[in-house]
């Protein structure tokens, strides 16, 4: 599912437009991407949580060539489904 297929389901579901409910989705996930940033969390209960996780720097090798490259720390974006979600994608 692609951003636009879930601006096009929430345009339906909510009876907006599809820029009324682009600009709802752009929201949120702005409001997401602020929090994580900043360095918090962001938790919908019974959906999941969205946090940041800290990679050390580690040395990679690169597939084309076999060089070893060196791969410098960073923070990623992690989701954590929630029980809801866990149960319901397993049945």
């Amino acid at each position: 599912m692609t951003k636009q297929d879930v601006v096009d389901a929430v345009a339906h579901k909510t009876g907006q437009t599809k820029k009324d409910a682009g600009d709802a989705v752009e929201a949120v996930l702005d409001v997401i991407t602020g929090a994580l940033m900043s360095g918090d969390s962001v938790t919908f209960t019974g959906f999941g949580k969205f946090s940041t996780s800290r990679r050390a720097a580690r040395q990679g090798v690169n597939p084309r060539t076999g060089e070893k490259v060196w791969i410098n720390a960073a923070t990623v974006p992690k989701f954590q489904a929630g029980s809801n979600l866990k149960r319901d994608v397993n049945n």
